[in-house]
């Protein structure tokens, strides 16, 4: 949890120190969406992060990869879940207090999330797992959530 933790929390922190700016557009309801992005996100990168450490047999940083695919809960709606968790959360942020350099950060981030799992998470996964991984890469996305969930995903909670 140190690097979502880091990445999600600490580096908002120092860019803000949660201090808050006026809404943005004038409008407070921004900063409701930036609370509900927060409350979504928080047990969404929990849930996501338990399933690597218990099911997964490992952690999703790549010096102690899974030994297990992961494809059960939200897995099953979007191949993702724990990064866009972590875009929930900075966004949410970024909303709730007002601050438009956190957005710019929420942006680089997902940019950097996006590069590093087209270019070296997914590649490295297809070599482990094989077609396991080719057949749930079919049937799930990899940003947007599908609704309902992919069929053939395992439907464990």
């Amino acid at each position: 949890m140190v690097a979502p933790g880091t990445v999600a929390g600490l580096v908002p922190y120092l860019i803000d120190r949660w201090r808050f700016e006026p809404p943005f557009f004038g409008l407070d309801i921004t900063r409701w969406i930036g609370l509900a992005l927060v409350i979504l996100g928080l047990p969404v990168l929990i849930d996501a992060f338990l399933r690597f450490a218990i099911q997964g047999i490992g952690t999703p940083a790549p010096i102690a990869p899974t030994e297990h695919l992961v494809v059960t809960g939200l897995y099953r709606y979007i191949r993702n879940p724990m990064y866009v968790a972590v875009a929930s959360l900075i966004f949410g942020q970024a909303l709730l207090f007002g601050n438009l350099t956190v957005i710019a950060y929420g942006a680089a981030v997902c940019i950097a999330f996006h590069l590093f799992v087209c270019y070296y998470e997914e590649p490295t996964l297809r070599r482990t797992f094989g077609q396991e991984y080719a057949n749930y890469c079919a049937r799930v996305p990899r940003w947007i959530p599908r609704l309902p969930p992919a069929e053939g995903a395992k439907a464990q909670s």
